[in-house]
């Protein structure tokens, strides 16, 4: 149940700065000349479509979060300003890993970045490998920070059981998905080029089988909230 229907102005500039990485995303501001700068933008849809589903993924659940609290709190401003910070700071690093990637299944040459020389040679692998899943860590930590601030102020805000309930639930998910970061990171770091193409990167296929268990365990635990419910409503 939301507390606030109204957009705040932390909600407007949030939804603003989102825009704004949006933008940064767009494969060119510049209407293309030939059919082969066409295609090469083209050539680029898949990677931009990645990347915008993931931002809209983490926009979503700021948005979540305001129609269920609308807190404007100073924790709550604070942690939306590193979301927002971090988002527009990993806009490239989101784009590079994608485009790459997306090259390599559709089978662009990984050699032409102007001068010749590879886009990124193996030793560089880990490093890449250590931002992406920074901000990853710093993404969802933030999440489960402002959902454990909500979840700390659930007397003010009013939040029955169930609503108690459903914002532990956000702290685990996002926890979780901060959690797997750390491992791609601890990965990457230890494990050099290879573990970090290997391993770092397919370590986020985890968060299907993550999402499944906490699915599974929610709904044992809405049941038994709804069973304590209706025992507890039960004439004597």
């Amino acid at each position: 149940m939301s507390h606030r229907r109204e957009v705040s102005r932390i909600e407007g500039f949030s939804d603003a700065v989102f825009a704004f990485a949006v933008t940064l995303l767009v494969v060119s501001l510049e209407v293309p000349h030939t059919f082969d700068e066409l295609w090469a933008a083209m050539r680029q849809f898949f990677a931009f479509a990645i990347c915008f589903a993931l931002l809209f993924q983490v926009w979503w659940r700021h948005f979540n979060f305001f129609r269920r609290y609308g807190l404007e709190d100073a924790p709550t401003i604070v942690l939306t300003g590193i979301l927002l910070f971090v988002v527009l700071f990993y806009v490239y690093p989101l784009k590079f890993v994608f485009t790459l990637v997306v090259n390599q299944i559709i089978g662009v040459p990984p050699s032409h970045d102007g001068t010749g020389g590879p886009i990124i040679r193996n030793v560089d692998t880990p490093r890449l490998m250590q931002i992406y899943s920074g901000g990853v860590v710093a993404v969802f930590s933030v999440f489960a920070l402002m959902y454990a601030n909500a979840f700390r102020q659930r007397v003010r805000l009013g939040l029955d059981t169930r609503q108690q309930l459903e914002a532990r639930l956000n702290i685990i998910d996002n926890a979780g998905i901060a959690l797997i970061g750390v491992a791609s990171v601890l990965v990457a770091t230890l494990g050099g080029p290879l573990a970090a193409a290997a391993i770092a990167g397919p370590m986020y296929f985890l968060i299907g089988p993550f999402k499944w268990g906490l699915g599974w365990y929610s709904a044992k635990a809405y049941k038994r909230l709804e069973i304590i419910s209706t025992a507890d409503t039960s004439p004597v």
